[in-house]
């Protein structure tokens, strides 16, 4: 049987590959994506998105790759490693990117992480337009609020440890 035409011609994107940042090379590409997205589209920030999380020894920096090509990013930190509460934040996914679905994966590479390393759950302000995102892959809404000067919603998410990669 013949698929038709259309069928035919419509790309495969290739997979997204999650992984943290290895080395100053990579780590200048997680930071050149943010603030692509957070200064330069979004004007979220002026000037810089990088605070004093980027430079703690426990903060995960992680790349999204298509293709080869780094397209989005994530990063996760514990927020009290007692309690087993952990932070993710700074999901960015370039503009010309967003149609090949890397923010799933950066985000369940995220909860995978941070359940792998013994976190209970995980904490997120979400701008209000990702809401449903978060929701649909699991998350549950709490307040709005203002975070960084726009509206976002806090997001939690209950973490299982996971032996296995992400």
């Amino acid at each position: 049987m013949t698929r038709p035409a259309a069928d035919r011609s419509r790309a495969v994107a290739p997979p997204i590959v999650c992984r943290a940042v290895e080395g100053p090379d990579e780590l200048a590409e997680h930071h050149r994506i943010r603030h692509a997205v957070f200064v330069g589209e979004q004007a979220v920030f002026t000037g810089s998105d990088v605070d004093a999380h980027d430079a703690r020894d426990d903060v995960v920096h992680v790349l999204a790759w298509s293709d080869g090509v780094p397209v989005g990013t994530v990063r996760l930190y514990p927020l009290d490693p007692g309690t087993g509460l952990w932070q993710g934040d700074r999901l960015a996914v370039l503009r010309s990117s967003r149609a090949i679905g890397a923010g799933g994966p950066l985000v369940r590479f995220a909860v995978s992480s941070a359940g792998r390393a013994g976190g209970r759950a995980m904490l997120a302000h979400v701008q209000l337009p990702n809401q449903r995102f978060f929701e649909r892959l699991g998350w549950t809404a709490g307040e709005t609020e203002i975070y960084a000067g726009l509206p976002h919603v806090t997001m939690s998410i209950e973490l299982m440890t996971d032996p296995g990669p992400p």
